[in-house]
């Protein structure tokens, strides 16, 4: 029987090329999806996994999500957003939004998992911060903060939930091309890959195998880490 897990915003970037990973690995995969849904079930089809569409922000669509879908026993809490501009700027409602999806949707995932894992006394959770969270982002403060929060949840976590056989840990990555870069020229991005020590920019599958490697028993006691996959761009 093939062990059961979750990535959420998973339909695109980073989190699809994580559940075609995991389902390399023999995971059976859910795909969480919000907005993108012809990407979510083409990659269903694909990978022969189901597809749920859930506001993780809304605790409300992740219980009744995981009512549907049933235990697992691995949550990669992928979902997120990004935003840009000038703290002075950012509206009550941006900065709101941001939080309740890159916090609070993690909050509301993890809250919906846990009582499987507690029960059978075994779980993975991996969480997604970014490496601004170590270097800081000009003009992406909103964004940055969360990821903070990302980390202290995931170490803060990794205490909590051992004593249960639950594992907790986050991968950080760099600047990785996905959509989420699609504001940037191409020039742009390239000078950006000067900066790291490999030289370029990395790719969703560079961060996915990172995951997949956490999600495997050759982690088994690996918990509490925050993992850069960045290219070596923050050294």
């Amino acid at each position: 029987m093939k062990k059961r897990a979750l990535v959420t915003g998973s339909s695109r970037g980073i989190g699809a090329a994580t559940a075609r990973a995991l389902a390399a690995d023999g995971w059976e995969v859910n795909i969480n999806y919000f907005r993108s849904e012809k990407e979510a079930l083409a990659l269903g089809q694909e990978l022969g996994a189901r597809v749920f569409r859930a506001d993780v922000a809304d605790p409300a669509q992740v219980q009744a999500m995981f009512d549907e879908m049933g235990p697992v026993e691995l949550l990669v809490n992928n979902a997120g957003i990004a935003h840009e501009g000038l703290i002075t700027d950012i509206t009550d409602e941006e900065w709101q939004r941001i939080f309740a999806v890159n916090v609070g949707g993690v909050f509301n995932c993890i809250r919906a998992a846990l009582p499987h894992m507690i029960h059978e006394k075994h779980g993975i959770i991996i969480n997604t911060s970014s490496v601004l969270m170590k270097a800081g982002g000009s003009c992406e403060a909103s964004y940055t903060a969360t990821k903070g929060a990302i980390e202290g949840l995931t170490k803060s976590l990794a205490r909590e939930l051992g004593p249960s056989g639950i594992r907790v840990n986050a991968v950080a990555p760099g600047v990785i091309e996905t959509d989420m870069l699609n504001c940037f020229t191409r020039e742009e991005l390239d000078a950006v890959a000067e900066n790291a020590a490999m030289g370029r920019n990395g790719l969703p599958e560079d961060v996915a195998k990172v995951t997949a490697m956490l999600a495997s028993d050759a982690c088994q006691f690996v918990t509490g880490a925050i993992i850069n996959v960045d290219g070596g761009n923050i050294l």
